[in-house]
Formats: structure tokens, C-alpha cells, sequence
């Protein structure tokens, strides 16, 4: 079972991306929130999806992310692309705020779980869901990562970054303001 892949993104199609490992080509499905923050050298946590007709790969940018991917497809009837459906809509850390308060409209919204299922999440999840510092600390309307990921920067160095930006009361700051700071602390000269 392949549990980790390092390797150069060679294509992205969708919520697929084609990874590069030694010259060998490993088509990977990943949430979109982290495909849209891929470029150049990765490194993905792996979920292998075995099934009769098709081996599956789901990629994910920390091991907490995958366990929480693990977490959701352990419910009744949540498979994986619910999971990764899920984790498309919602941050790891907006995902157990909306399972552990019960908050069935906001799990209603994304693709594929209706109520019932929303319900579902929340009776068999609630409590055992948690975000933290190895999962995505800012919002998914925040355009910052985004850009930052566009730059080449990887998911744990952003997050690492955006928590500093949190805990220097930056972050309600402009974006401009925001993307300088961020800069200057990979740069080495503001942190």
C-alpha cells in the first residue's frame, strides 16, 4: 500500500493530477482546495482505494487531512469521493467546527451530502473531528494561500505562515499588507 508520494506535478486535470515519482506517473485525486496550492515538488499523504475493478489514489497535503479524509469515509454510506467532495468544500478546521456544532446546513451545501447524511456525519463524528496547527488555519474565501501556493510555496510552509500573520494581529490586515509580511518571513527577514 503506498502511504506517502513525493514527486514533481506533471499534470492536472480537474481533481486529478498526475504526479511525477522517478518517471513513473501516478494519477492522484486531490481536494481542489489543494490542488489549487500544487506546483513544482510535492510531497502527498496517500489513501489507497482498492476496490475489484480500479486501485485509487487519494492525495492529501498533511496527515491530518488524511485522517480526517479516513475519519469521513468511515461513516455509513460517505465513500471516498463524498470524502474528498467534503474536503474540496471545507477546510480541515471549518469541517470539524461544522461536525462538532452540529451545523447541518453548512454540511448540507457540499456536493453529494444531503441532509440525512449531514445528520449522519454529525452523530457518528461529533466530538472526534479536530483541527489544529498541522491542518489549514485561514478561511477558504481567504485569497492569500492561494496566491502564495501560486508562487511555489507548499501547504505546510503556508499554513505555518498564515498562523504567524494570526499571531502577529494580521490577519483581518489587507491582502497587500498580508502577501508583503508573508514574503518577508520566507524570506527569513520577518520572523
Amino acid at each position: 500500500m503506498i502511504g506517502r508520494l513525493r514527486g514533481t506535478v506533471a499534470e492536472v486535470d480537474g481533481e486529478q493530477m498526475i504526479l511525477d515519482v522517478g518517471g513513473v506517473g501516478y494519477a492522484v485525486l486531490v481536494p481542489e482546495r489543494l490542488l489549487a496550492t500544487l506546483r513544482g515538488d510535492v510531497t502527498l499523504w496517500i489513501y489507497t482505494a482498492v476496490r475489484e475493478d480500479a486501485i485509487t489514489l487519494y492525495g492529501f497535503g498533511s496527515p491530518a487531512e488524511k485522517k480526517v479524509f479516513e475519519q469521513l469515509i468511515s461513516v455509513s454510506q460517505v465513500g471516498p469521493r463524498i470524502g474528498l467532495s467534503a474536503l474540496s468544500a471545507l477546510s480541515v478546521d471549518a469541517l470539524a467546527q461544522a461536525v462538532n456544532g452540529g451545523d447541518v446546513r453548512t454540511l448540507s451545501t457540499i456536493s453529494g451530502i444531503g441532509k440525512k447524511t449531514a445528520e449522519r456525519l454529525i452523530l457518528e463524528l461529533k466530538g472526534k473531528l479536530t483541527g489544529g496547527a498541522s491542518t489549514v488555519i485561514h478561511s477558504p474565501d481567504d485569497p492569500l494561500p492561494l496566491a502564495l501556493g501560486r508562487l511555489g510555496y507548499k501547504p505546510s510552509e503556508i499554513d505555518s505562515t498564515m498562523q504567524t500573520l494570526k499571531e502577529r494581529g494580521m490577519g483581518a490586515a489587507p491582502l497587500q499588507a498580508r502577501l508583503a509580511e508573508a514574503l518577508r518571513i520566507f524570506a527569513g527577514g520577518g520572523a
